[in-house]
């Protein structure tokens, strides 16, 4: 998971940015999203799904379950399910926010550069740059446990602009969409990467959506 934590110090710099850039880099990455679940008395776990799909993707297209584990310490421990078998996606401190969504940029960024043949380098930077800038933000309504909750909506599209736009094809079209919640625990109700089909090709599309599911607490 070094991947993840070098993209996390690099987005630490949006001090300098902008206040809309700033506004979405505090729903992205909100440092608080965990802290009620902090105070919770006992272990906490939220489940989420995770559905892959599209051609050559690393890990191969189907659907997971991730649990994040809120440990008495105070820590956070992610653990990827699939077909009867776990693999911990690591360990981090709850005080600094939900680890989920560096999970996911880091997973759509390996399987771009894996099927694009971009640099990890070149694309992992691009996606940083749009995370600070690039954002549509809307307000929506959801169905959450029979209520209607307030959410909002921060779609990205990081190629969108670019300068290699035409030399990444189909993948010039990603959209990063996050919709986050106060009412959510963990605060994200689902993250989305997206990618169209080639028009006229036989390359599949590409997508790689995570959801909240569920959340328990054992005494």
């Amino acid at each position: 998971m070094r991947a993840v934590f070098l993209l996390a110090l690099s987005l630490l710099c949006v001090a300098s940015e902008p206040l809309a850039a700033a506004q979405t880099y505090e729903l992205l990455f909100r440092s608080t999203a965990l802290k009620d679940l902090e105070a919770a008395t006992g272990e906490t776990t939220i489940v989420y799904e995770r559905v892959v799909s599209g051609a050559d993707t690393v890990e191969v297209g189907g659907s997971d379950s991730i649990d994040l584990k809120i440990i008495s310490s105070g820590n956070v421990a992610m653990t990827l399910h699939r077909g009867g078998r776990s693999r911990g996606l690591g360990d981090y401190p709850a005080s600094v926010g939900n680890p989920l969504i560096m999970y996911f940029l880091e997973s759509v960024l390996a399987d771009i550069a894996n099927q694009s043949g971009g640099s990890p380098y070149y694309l992992r930077n691009r996606i940083k740059e749009a995370l600070l800038r690039d954002a549509q933000i809307m307000r929506v309504s959801l169905r959450h446990q029979n209520a209607d909750i307030r959410a909002r909506v921060v779609t990205i599209r990081p190629f969108r602009n670019d300068k290699a736009r035409e030399r990444m094809g189909r993948f010039s079209e990603l959209a990063l969409t996050v919709t986050v919640s106060e009412d959510i625990p963990g605060w994200y109700y689902s993250l989305a990467a997206t990618v169209p089909a080639a028009s006229g090709g036989n390359e599949a599309g590409y997508s790689n959506a995570i959801t909240f599911k569920a959340t328990g607490e054992k005494p």
